[in-house]
């Protein structure tokens, strides 16, 4: 991670408590909890950008034309998943 910066965070008594909690149960710091939920959030976050980015230059009619095409042949006998 590097560098690190100090931040007086302010939390409602009860999300405190909850991540005291669920840090406790997970044996983590509540500080390793925090910095690991803030991390997931702009994980999610970037990827809900990312994604409504490459909508705005997708082709809605290229896509659905794709996907109605012909497939051409039909998979062989022999075409199956192993069992496990």
């Amino acid at each position: 991670m590097g560098t690190h910066s100090n931040y007086a965070l302010r939390l409602p008594a009860s999300l405190k408590s909850g991540a005291e909690q669920m840090a406790r149960e997970d044996g983590s710091t509540l500080n390793q909890f925090i910095v690991s939920a803030v991390a997931e959030k702009l994980a999610a976050l970037r990827t809900v950008n990312y994604f409504a980015q490459r909508a705005a230059h997708g082709d809605l009619q290229a896509a659905l034309a794709l996907l109605n095409r012909n497939g051409g042949q039909l998979p062989s006998a022999d075409d199956e998943l192993p069992a496990a």
